[in-house]
């Protein structure tokens, strides 16, 4: 059986076309046309992705997606816009979307951002893995990176970040003090297939510097204009075994 996608979507034309070309490529696809009842189906059923349209009856995508990542639902989501605006993308991705579509949009362009937020889950999924009885840590000034668990720590204490964010601060806490290019990040963390724009990496790390900087024993995220960005440690990083 194929993975489980949700669409959301109230436009039936669109939908219809959506539901025909994912099944074509084996996925098994549910549909609902209602902010309401996506989420209700979305917290007691699971799917693999939800393809969630902004503009819907009941309540709207972005608080659809807000009540999900919110309950701790982790599933991949992208979102589809007609309001071509940056406003739109950028709200959508600090609120948890894995990647966004623009109305209009080519069918295939879909599918093969479908099939790379697929695979970056399931990558995702397979590094989070524990390795028995040793736990590699980063530690840079008060912050502390658990790989395996895919959790941080700024003096001892547990932040909350979404995975594209952790694997963006692992990234670059492997090279304090170096400057990372975009193009790096994004094709470390999103991959070489990943369709998106260097905006998706501009949002992530926006977000990321802000948890950070919360802190006062944290780090901080240094832009270098028309390259990219640096991690100014507080301490020099270590890398040990627990």
């Amino acid at each position: 059986m194929g993975q489980n996608v949700l669409v959301v979507e109230d436009e039936q034309t669109l939908s219809r076309l959506l539901t025909y070309n994912l099944e074509q490529e084996g996925y098994c696809v549910h549909h609902c046309n209602h902010g309401v009842v996506a989420l209700q189906r979305i917290m007691e059923e699971s799917f693999d992705l939800v393809i969630l349209d902004i503009m819907l009856p009941g309540i709207n995508g972005f608080e659809v997606l807000t009540k999900m990542r919110q309950r701790g639902i982790k599933t991949p989501v992208i979102v589809l816009t007609a309001r071509n605006a940056e406003a739109d993308v950028v709200q959508g991705l600090k609120l948890g979307a894995d990647d966004y579509m623009t109305k209009p949009f080519g069918v295939a362009e879909l599918l093969a951002r479908v099939a790379a937020v697929m695979r970056r889950a399931r990558s995702s999924d397979g590094d989070a893995v524990l390795r028995p009885g040793q736990e590699r840590v980063i530690t840079i000034g008060g912050v502390s990176i658990y790989p395996e668990r895919y959790e941080v720590t700024i003096d001892g204490a547990a932040i909350s970040l979404r995975p594209k964010e952790f694997e963006v601060l692992q990234y670059m806490a492997q090279r304090p003090g170096v400057v990372v290019t975009r193009d790096d990040l994004m094709n470390i963390v999103w991959g070489f297939d990943y369709v998106g724009g260097q905006r998706t990496v501009d949002v992530h790390v926006s977000t990321l510097r802000k948890k950070l900087e919360n802190n006062p024993f944290s780090v901080r995220i240094e832009s270098i204009r028309g390259v990219g960005y640096k991690l100014v440690q507080v301490r020099k990083a270590l890398v040990h075994s627990e």
